[in-house]
């Protein structure tokens, strides 16, 4: 199994895999599995009333973490989107505002997962916190845009 050291980067990965390319089988569904495991209705009810809207609910980080992808997969990705309306997002909190540094990547270590990367749309907003983040993405030839 391939480990992504930094949770928030496997999740753009995800975000291309999953939710763009759709590549991975059927897209994880928070709301479904909530209302299937947990009896939860109302999703966005429950993150408000459990004071979760600035946290990954642990099923939706269970289920990424657990989420297993090949080198085969890692090898598709040519390009990653940052954007704070990425589903993968949606599908780890109801509430989520961006108003915070929830899904902030705060490590390139990953980008070795990558061979094939050559882009990544976003790179310069906030959501990719790392210090010299263009100067390394433009040492592997990655286009920050």
């Amino acid at each position: 199994m391939t480990k992504f050291r930094d949770f928030n980067f496997k999740l753009l990965v995800i975000e291309q895999l999953m939710y763009t390319d759709r590549v991975l089988g059927e897209p994880f569904d928070l709301a479904r599995y909530m209302q299937e495991h947990r009896g939860v209705d109302d999703l966005y009810q429950y993150g408000y009333e459990n004071e979760l809207g600035y946290t990954v609910l642990d099923e939706a980080r269970h289920y990424f973490d657990s989420l297993e992808l090949s080198t085969e997969q890692l090898a598709i990705v040519e390009e990653l989107v940052i954007d704070g309306g990425s589903e993968v997002y949606m599908q780890c909190t109801s509430t989520w505002d961006g108003e915070d540094d929830l899904f902030d990547v705060r490590s390139l270590e990953d980008l070795d997962l990558l061979p094939n990367l050559k882009r990544i749309d976003g790179a310069e907003e906030s959501l990719l916190a790392v210090p010299d983040k263009l100067e390394i993405l433009r040492a592997r030839g990655i286009a920050a845009v």
